[in-house]
Order: structure tokens, then C-alpha cells, then sequence
């Protein structure tokens, strides 16, 4: 199959009605031919099919870690050098798939959650661009509900983001919140959760509209 018509697949799998049987089909693919297509849909107009190439790249690579180890590394080095800035790029969607990667596999998850962390760490690899720092949020609150143990460490750096003026920190460190058992301060919380702002935020496979309110009662209901 050319790679013109690689791409077409796997754009009509990622707008099919049922992602879980397309997702079974993606990752039936040999997951190197696959990985480029999806990088490429990283950078889609089209906020749903963005989400579901983050799933699905998840779910390939954490598939072909359990094939391929050193392969996966490859890929998961390649978000890492998207978001550096000797890259040349900007990273788009990058730290949203090393949380998706990261919550579907454990190994992979106990190598680099430690730098997903490092993004929100002023003293560490901190990412100054408002928009990027959204997809490290939403990163480190999939992988939080999935591995809370290998978050649990980014909670003194998340107090900030609770209070910042774009709508999307506070309402994904809220989400986030809910997974790490008490690690964030309660009363900032109990503040968001009058919050009437409204996002988008992708939740169980579906993109969802909300507001940082609901996300931060869904919180505190947890705590």
C-alpha cells in the first residue's frame, strides 16, 4: 500500500462511527507505516480526528512496545525532540500522546513519566507556550488516570495552573486533580468548582464540552 494510500485509511478508520474496532484495525497495520500517517493528523483542523490519531498512536505504540521494544523508545523520542527547542517545530499534540502512550503501557510509562513531569517543572524541561502547556496538562491528567503513582510528584507544580487565566489549565488540572488523591489543594478547587467557563476536553474516547466548574466538583467528589 503506498503511503498516499495508507494516509486515506487510516483517515476514513479515524472517522468512523466505532474507534475501538478502527483502533483494532490501526494497530493490525505494521505500526511503522502507521506512525507517520498519524503524526500527520496531529496538525488536523478537525479537533476530533486530532483526538483520535493522540488514541490511536497510543494504542500503536504501546502495542509495538510489546513487539519492539527499542522501536517504541524510537517513537516516544520523537515527541520528546518535537517539543525541544532545537527541533525547529512546536510540538503540537506531542505531550497529549506521550500521556495516551504512557497510560495504555506500564513500561513505557516508568521510563518517561518522569519527563512528561519535568514540562510542568519550572526547575526541570518547563514549557512556556500556553497552548503546548495545555497538552502537557491534558497529558499528565490521562496518564494520572491511569498510573497516579507516576504523577503524584507533579502535584506542587500544579497549584499554578489552577489559577491561570486560560480556561483549559484550570479545567484540565482539575481533571487531573480527581486522580491524584488529595495532592492538590482542596480550597483551590473548591473555588474552581464555581468556575463557569467552557471547554473541550477529550474524556474516554469522546470529545466532550464542559465547564472547569463541572470538572472540579467531578474532582472534589473524588477526594
Amino acid at each position: 500500500m503506498t503511503n498516499r494510500k495508507l494516509k486515506k485509511k487510516i483517515l476514513e478508520l479515524l472517522g468512523s462511527d466505532d474507534l475501538e474496532k478502527s483502533l483494532d484495525e490501526i494497530c493490525q497495520l505494521p505500526a511503522r507505516q502507521a506512525v507517520n500517517p498519524l503524526f500527520s493528523f496531529f496538525y488536523s483542523t478537525n479537533e476530533l480526528i486530532k483526538w483520535r490519531a493522540i488514541t490511536a498512536m497510543g494504542a500503536v505504540v504501546s502495542r509495538l512496545a510489546e513487539q519492539d521494544m527499542e522501536s517504541a523508545r524510537v517513537v516516544m523520542r520523537r515527541l520528546i525532540w518535537n517539543l525541544n527547542d532545537e527541533s525547529g517545530g512546536i510540538g503540537w499534540s506531542s505531550p497529549e500522546a506521550m500521556g495516551e502512550i504512557m497510560a495504555r503501557n506500564f513500561r513505557l510509562a516508568e521510563e518517561y513519566a518522569f519527563l512528561l513531569v519535568s514540562y510542568v517543572n519550572e526547575q526541570g524541561n518547563y514549557i512556556e507556550h500556553p497552548i503546548l502547556q495545555r497538552g502537557v496538562l491534558w497529558g499528565l491528567g490521562r496518564l494520572a488516570h491511569s498510573r497516579p503513582r507516576l504523577v503524584k510528584h507533579a502535584a506542587p507544580f500544579l497549584p499554578p495552573y489552577m489559577q491561570s487565566e486560560d480556561a483549559f489549565h484550570r479545567g484540565f488540572t482539575a481533571w487531573t486533580a480527581g486522580a491524584l488523591d488529595g495532592g492538590l489543594p482542596k480550597p483551590l478547587l473548591q473555588h474552581l468548582s464555581n468556575d463557569k467557563a467552557v471547554i473541550n476536553i477529550f474524556i474516554d474516547m469522546n470529545l466532550v464540552e464542559t465547564t472547569v466548574g463541572q470538572l472540579a466538583r467531578e474532582a472534589l467528589s473524588k477526594l
